[in-house]
């Protein structure tokens, strides 16, 4: 939340035992220090912190504990208390300057139309912006929210609708095949950089070889050049969206998701189109959104009906079963599953385009484990042991160019040992995933690593689930 100034004068931050509760997150007695000596009441100190006056309250007489990283977060903005001082990374709001600043010009990809010109603007616009965006802008773009519900459904229709005809006019353009062979190349360069590593460390350089296929498909170009370019353009996109997701620009990929299936769609690339909106879905799995998720994925099944592979086919029952497990329909997402596992079974390598290879028994095994991890988390005792081997089995079959994969894998085993009360197998595996999630930039990682943390968090813990607890936060810091 924003404040008109510091609610803790300095001299309270400096305070050592302040400090020390505040490292050992022992809000109970920061709360209490907070209240006797920076002056706040606990309205004041839940108001600052979205919490209830009710929780500060039992939380300072010891009947609550805080463990969620979200919480924590909340608290260190709300009570602009630095990052360094609660284990977390440097907040947004330090050592920025405090100004109104305009909202950021937009232009809603709800309201352009499906035509191929209109996707060239809404692509260099995009670009555009983030490739000069500031570090101000980068910090609205953060608190962003993506859109869900009709707002996003009703705008991706479209994607069912006749190819419009670009009849503007333009100059000739001078690309050739060997041109379009070495642009192909690059964008799968990119996509495999961001699979094996994710974040966003090469998100600019993405962003601008966006930028430079939008410029050329701002001239006339030879028709089979320019559906080519328009496959280019989406694989970019397609890439840029994941990218910006893993930098916890939620908004903004989404919006890369959306030029990226205009692309395919201009294109004629359906099953790239499809694939695109199964991202989609995935994002909204992630933002809390199944039944958004789900009808994404009716929407690409809709559209590749009759021509897509066994791969994507088999892929696409994933993520129906992953939106069905997540509104716990457990019987359903078992049906999806096995109708994934038994599609997946007719796929040959030669079938597939490039940018669904990634999709095996690994990645199967990996996506069904995720998903009865999250049954699990509602009942352990049907669910944990289940998800663990699927998980293993992942674990076991998934090559090094797969890390972000790798190290999601690890968090999801750590929690399946804690959710049956495994305290050794638990430490041994957060171990492995805080070495695995040390090897990428993707901030989905960190998220979910960071779940992690409430399990290590309780009066007299052993020390070997301290030690786990010190990794999560020394990487989270970092």
């Amino acid at each position: 939340m924003d404040t008109a100034g510091p609610p803790l004068a300095p001299d309270v931050l400096e305070r050592d035992d302040l400090r020390q509760a505040l490292g050992e997150h022992d809000f109970a007695a920061a709360f209490a220090l907070i209240k006797k000596w920076g002056g706040l009441s606990q309205n004041k100190i839940a108001a600052a912190c979205e919490l209830t006056p009710g929780k500060v309250s039992n939380v300072i007489a010891g009947q609550h504990q805080i463990s969620s990283m979200v919480v924590i977060r909340r608290i260190a903005d709300g009570l602009r208390i630095p990052g360094i001082l609660l284990g977390l990374a440097p907040r947004p709001w330090e050592d920025q300057p405090r100004e109104v600043t305009p909202p950021e010009d937009r232009r809603h990809s709800e309201e352009v139309p499906w035509r191929p010109d209109a996707t060239i603007g809404l692509a260099d616009h995009l670009t555009r912006s983030d490739l000069v965006m500031t570090r101000r802008a980068a910090t609205r773009a953060l608190s962003a929210a993506a859109t869900t519900g009709a707002a996003l459904l009703d705008s991706l229709e479209g994607w069912l609708q006749p190819v419009g005809i670009d009849n503007r006019p333009r100059r000739r353009g001078r690309l050739g095949a060997r041109d379009l062979d070495d642009l192909e190349t690059t964008a799968r360069t990119f996509r495999a950089w961001d699979h094996r590593y994710g974040g966003g460390l090469r998100r600019k350089a993405v962003l601008g070889q966006l930028n430079e296929v939008a410029s050329a498909l701002d001239e006339h170009q030879a028709t089979s050049i320019e559906r080519r370019l328009y496959g280019v353009m989406a694989q970019l996109a397609g890439t840029a969206a994941t990218m910006a997701w893993d930098s916890g620009l939620h908004r903004r990929a989404q919006e890369y998701y959306d030029v990226a299936l205009r692309s395919a769609h201009a294109a004629g690339d359906t099953a790239f189109g499809a694939n695109v909106l199964a991202g989609m879905a995935r994002q909204m799995l992630y933002g809390g959104h199944p039944q958004d998720a789900l009808e994404l994925v009716r929407l690409a099944q809709d559209g590749v009906r009759t021509t897509a592979g066994p791969r994507l086919r088999a892929m696409l029952h994933t993520r129906e079963a992953w939106a069905l497990a997540a509104v716990g329909r457990a019987a359903a997402f078992r049906r999806a599953t096995e109708q994934a596992r038994d599609t997946l079974a007719h796929a040959t390598a030669d079938q597939d385009p490039y940018w669904i290879a990634y999709f095996d028994e690994a990645e199967l095994a990996g996506v069904t484990g995720g998903r009865l991890l999250e049954l699990a988390r509602r009942h352990p005792r049907e669910h944990a042991h289940t998800a663990a081997e699927q998980i293993r089995t992942a674990l076991d079959q998934r090559g090094p160019e797969a890390s972000r994969s790798h190290a999601l894998d690890w968090i999801g085993l750590a929690e399946c040992h804690f959710l049956v009360g495994d305290v050794a197998g638990a430490v041994e595996n957060t171990h492995h995933a805080v070495d695995a999630a040390a090897h990428t930039q993707s901030g989905r990682v960190r998220d979910q690593l960071a779940q992690l943390y409430p399990y290590t968090v309780g009066r007299d813990v052993p020390g070997p689930l301290r030690e786990a607890r010190n990794q999560i936060r020394d990487l989270l810091a970092t």
